[in-house]
């Protein structure tokens, strides 16, 4: 794109009819963001161990959070502004449930939302981005997000026929069909699973949700453990990445309003089970090509649609639990594996591209390790002792 979008732009002539593409940009988004991200908070919950009802206020919290953050956003600033829950944080759950409560995990939620809130205010994320390793942080998301990509694999001795068949498929979509490689992935699982009597729809039907809310509270292992981690892979997994491509997609938008109006939209939904809202970095790219709309000054109306469907998934949200309690393990396991390979892959090849690649390295084996050392978890010392890799092996 040769010209930049500013926020104040103005939206220009008003379309006679609603554009298509730029409302199916917004539903694949939300799509893509169910089929994957979703499936990894649906492993959170198993690990948790909380009832239907419980899981299905979580998936209200993110959903009504994302959907009101991506309309508002859109319309106020004319850019395609896309939300959603924070993917990597909802990894990092997995590896503190049960051992954390789910109070302290709201607890947490409330602390990291309040923390983004401040340095939003303060517009100081991107001083305190410079400060933080890149090898280090990669290192750190690389060994988060590795777990759940072996986990994909090793359903092939549970479950071989259904998932060397999502294997497969997601072979064939990443060469001829990318971007709907997630999608094309969970169609293929539920297909083989129907036909192998392992998925029973059923008792699949439409239901409304009404939220549960959890007293939070608040612990030195959740604060350390989950917040200040959450803080961290929410800076450099959503906003640092989702940020860029706003930026390389034309649009000159800056973060102090967007990280204001998604946690203080998080400090709302906490209470639900809703983990942190953030700006969406992977799904986004749907929304902010050419694909979405030709004139790029009218792709926000692929953020309000995408806000939307967000809305609309949020009321449904008892349907949705329904429909992954109906599908195996070990299918939601290999989805949520394989839509988190090029996360991985990208993390990886940052962290060996960095300079201090040495202590990205340590701090990846240790995140992916899964230590827990006076209560604290893999993703704490990870970046603690990669950090203090980094000192040792690049100070002079």
């Amino acid at each position: 794109m040769s010209e930049t979008v500013r926020p104040d732009a103005p939206a220009g002539v008003a379309a006679r009819a609603l554009p298509l593409p730029a409302i199916v940009a917004g539903f694949l988004a939300v799509l893509v963001s169910f089929a994957g991200p979703l499936a990894i908070f649906y492993q959170a919950a198993q690990a948790a161990q909380v009832d239907a009802a419980t899981f299905a206020s979580w998936v209200w919290g993110i959903s009504i959070g994302a959907g009101v953050t991506g309309i508002f956003l859109s319309l106020r600033y004319r850019v395609p502004v896309i939300t959603a829950w924070s993917a990597p944080g909802t990894a990092l759950l997995i590896t503190l449930f049960p051992a954390l409560s789910v109070a302290e995990a709201i607890g947490a939620y409330i602390t990291a939302a309040a923390i983004l809130l401040l340095l939003g205010l303060t517009g100081s994320v991107d001083r305190i981005m410079r400060h933080i390793p890149h090898g280090v942080a990669a290192g750190m998301m690389a060994g988060i997000l590795l777990p759940f990509g072996l986990s994909a694999f090793r359903s092939v001795g549970s479950l071989p026929v259904v998932a060397i068949g999502m294997i497969a498929a997601y072979l064939l979509c990443r060469r001829m069909l990318p971007r709907y490689t997630v999608v094309a992935v969970l169609a293929v699982g539920v297909a083989l699973a129907l036909a192998a009597g392992r998925a029973d729809f059923s008792h699949v039907g439409l239901a409304l949700v009404v939220p549960v809310l959890v007293a939070p509270e608040w612990s030195l292992g959740g604060t350390f453990s989950l917040a200040l981690p959450l803080v961290l892979v929410t800076l450099t997994g959503q906003y640092l990445p989702g940020m860029a491509l706003l930026k390389t997609s034309g649009y000159d938008l800056p973060a102090r309003p967007v990280m204001v109006a998604n946690s203080v939209v998080s400090l709302l939904v906490a209470a639900t089970g809703g983990i942190t809202i953030a700006i969406a970095a992977i799904t986004a790219a749907m929304c902010t090509g050419p694909d979405a709309h030709e004139d790029p000054r009218k792709r926000y109306i692929a953020g309000v649609a995408n806000g939307v469907f967000y809305l609309l998934a949020g009321l449904c949200a008892g349907s949705i639990v329904t429909l992954f309690a109906a599908l195996p393990k070990e299918l939601v396991a290999t989805v949520a594996g394989l839509a988190l390979l090029g996360p991985i892959a990208a993390n990886a090849g940052a962290m060996m591209a960095a300079r201090d690649r040495d202590a990205g390295l340590v701090t990846f084996v240790a995140t992916a390790s899964g230590m827990t050392f006076l209560g604290l978890g893999a993703a704490f010392w990870g970046i603690a002792i990669g950090i203090a890799a980094h000192l040792l092996l690049t100070r002079e």
